[in-house]
């Protein structure tokens, strides 16, 4: 049986973990979580919730489901309760999903770290396909084109293919005209979408709009959520998917059940509270989300700023809380101190001047780029006290901690790419 390793964020989060006990600074960037503290009436609900400990549906309770089908109804997606699953996570909705979808898996390259090795754990052929130079989350039509041409003429089956919108590693999100040229290939050459819109509600322009795949072939696209980036709720693995109101959609919904029941029974009843009232989205809970997101977006922004200075190419970040630069154009003078790819540029970033981040091999990208994903919602303190203080600040790169850190970051940049020795 080959030798398998945990997932690389996750890996470099408990590398990260284990210098700074043992005394170390590091700025880590490395790991895609919000940083942000709880929302007080989420601790209310879960604790209003707390006596909720029996199984129930594998599903999740027709409560919480009908609020989640609200959730979605609201962004033009109708849906009913009955076409709705809870789970621990939207992690183990994806993987679940791998087990019962027949076809090789077609992903966005580069695209989140989990989305190849699950198709792997279940047989399954991975294609990447180059995204758009302007924006991530999703294929380049052409390319999409000429890869599923060139995999089945190889005798492989690509029918699924993956988007994320918007999108982790790039921080960016597709266009609505170009969602609607994947649409149609998608109908054309009779691919299943699974549209993972975790970070749908983080879009950092008010009043900007995000399409759906569901919207244009809502008979063939099952979409995958989840209140840990939002909401900054990780740790308590809040998920939740969408299924066609179709015969076709309700097998799989069925099949995904059958892959749950014997796995993870049921989203734990407390967690379903919390949900129940969250995708209600009653005024204070959109409030709060909202306030997130300016922070996200300003964050982000200032990071961004921050890799262009130091002399990369990055897409301005328009969605959740990352940025991708690539440092291509500085590659002769990386060179000389053996930076030639994205593990040595990862690697000797932290050894060298105690920046974590995530290399761009490890998204599937080519491996020989001077690419990285910085997460961009770990700048915001040390502290529950920093945290909430950078949440409801009017100006948050002010903040004496956020300002730290952000010049920490330009400073270790700059001699990184500059040829000064480490800190």
């Amino acid at each position: 049986m080959p030798t398998r390793s945990i997932s690389p964020n996750l890996a470099l989060d408990e590398l990260v973990a284990r210098r700074k006990a043992e005394g170390a600074t590091i700025l880590h960037m490395g790991f895609g979580e919000s940083r942000l503290p709880v929302f007080a009436p989420l601790v209310t609900a879960l604790t209003a919730g707390a006596d909720r400990n029996a199984y129930g549906p594998v599903a999740g309770g027709f409560a919480v489901r009908d609020a989640v089908a609200g959730y979605f109804t609201r962004r033009r997606l109708p849906t009913e309760a009955a076409h709705t699953v809870l789970a621990p996570g939207s992690k183990p909705l994806l993987m679940a999903l791998q087990h019962v979808l027949p076809g090789d898996v077609l992903l966005p390259a580069p695209s989140w770290v989990t989305y190849a090795p699950q198709a792997k754990l279940v047989g399954k052929q991975v294609f990447g396909v180059p995204i758009p130079v302007e924006c991530g989350g999703v294929p380049d039509p052409a390319a999409l084109r000429e890869t599923i041409a060139k995999a089945r003429a190889g005798g492989r089956d690509p029918r699924i293919l993956i988007l994320n919108l918007p999108d982790n590693p790039t921080g960016t999100f597709a266009t609505a005209g170009l969602i609607g040229e994947l649409c149609e290939i998608a109908a054309a050459e009779d691919l299943i979408v699974l549209s993972d819109e975790i970070y749908r509600d983080i879009l950092h322009v008010p009043g900007a709009d995000l399409v759906s795949p569901a919207e244009l072939i809502p008979d063939r696209t099952i979409v995958l959520t989840g209140l840990s980036k939002s909401l900054a709720l990780g740790g308590w693995r809040i998920g939740a998917a969408r299924f066609p109101n179709t015969e076709w959609g309700e097998r799989v919904r069925d099949d995904v059940l059958a892959v749950a029941s014997e796995i993870w029974s049921t989203l734990a009843g407390p967690m379903q509270a919390v949900a129940e009232y969250v995708y209600a989205e009653p005024p204070e809970v959109v409030a709060r989300r909202n306030a997130d997101t300016r922070l996200h977006a300003a964050v982000a922004k200032a990071v961004y700023e921050v890799m262009v200075e130091a002399g990369a190419d990055c897409r301005p970040p328009t969605g959740g809380f990352y940025v991708y630069p690539d440092f291509e154009p500085v590659r002769a003078e990386l060179a000389g101190r053996g930076i030639t790819d994205s593990e040595s540029l990862q690697r000797l970033l932290l050894e060298r001047h105690d920046i974590a981040v995530l290399g761009a091999g490890h998204f599937g990208d080519d491996p020989r780029a001077l690419r990285f994903r910085a997460a961009t919602s770990m700048l915001y303190g040390d502290t529950e006290e920093q945290r909430a203080t950078a949440l409801y600040a009017d100006d948050p790169l002010a903040l004496p901690h956020i300002r730290e850190q952000l010049l920490f970051l330009a400073d270790g940049l700059a001699k990184f790419v500059g040829g000064s020795g480490g800190r």
